[in-house]
């Protein structure tokens, strides 16, 4: 075992560390979108042995763009390859083992290369998409268009105005139920694997954001998002990510 656990950390700090990780990454100019669901309209995407993890009684689903460097676990890193755009819809799930992590509805990036590999080891529904991020004062915009594999079309524009940084006390359960996640879960076949991702609290920001024309939550699955979305925006973290183990 290369992780360790750590006995009561305080809320939003990673619950273990991982010595020999198997990949290093750094995700930076990110954005949380979160929206309220029945716990229903979650349930039924998920394979039998996940469950719906709700927080007052709804299932949330996070609409997540950022920026993402990829290295080795050594981290070394490829310039042209290792940096991308990426964004993820997600929900939040516990096993029958009582681990609480993520399922990944979907995950478009703008690299052909990582999304073949992550289809390849995680197992995760990875997609091939044109985008683009762009920051200008305290206003940041992604866009995001599918290309491969499934049909195409499924597309997002989000803008995100930046605001003041929250103080580590003005942080809610929520906030961290939110994001503050540690585990990933994959079922290849019928076998179900997670992986361990740790880092350092999240530098979360308040934001508001304005969503045009996005397709990535409906296209998973999902009936259109009702009113305007929780907003976190953080410039980022350098995240250690474990090897897949078996659930």
């Amino acid at each position: 075992m290369n992780d360790h656990a750590r006995p009561g950390p305080p809320p939003g700090e990673c619950p273990f560390t991982i010595d020999r990780p198997v990949m290093r990454q750094r995700w930076e100019r990110l954005t949380f979108l979160h929206w309220r669901f029945e716990p229903e309209q979650v349930q039924r995407l998920l394979p039998d042995g996940l469950t719906a993890e709700v927080f007052d009684g709804a299932a949330w689903v996070g609409l997540v763009p950022f920026f993402m460097h990829v290295g080795t676990g050594g981290g070394r890193q490829v310039p042209w390859a290792s940096r991308f755009c990426e964004t993820n819809v997600r929900t939040y799930v516990r096993d029958a083992g009582g681990r609480s992590g993520i399922w990944f509805l979907s995950l478009d990036a703008a690299r052909l290369g990582a999304v073949a590999v992550a289809r390849a080891t995680y197992r995760l529904p990875y997609f091939w998409s044109r985008m683009r991020i762009a920051s200008a004062g305290e206003s940041v915009s992604y866009r995001s268009r599918r290309r491969l594999p499934g049909p195409r079309g499924a597309a997002s524009d989000v803008r995100v105005s930046v605001g003041a940084r929250y103080a580590p006390d003005e942080l809610t359960d929520l906030d961290h139920f939110l994001t503050a996640r540690w585990i990933l879960f994959s079922q290849p076949g019928r076998r179900r694997m997670f992986a361990r991702a740790c880092h350092e609290p999240w530098p979360l920001h308040r934001a508001d954001a304005e969503v045009t024309g996005d397709t990535l939550v409906t296209s998973a699955g999902l009936p259109e998002p009702s009113g305007a979305p929780l907003v976190h925006y953080s410039p980022g973290v350098d995240v250690t990510i474990g090897p897949p183990e078996r659930a």
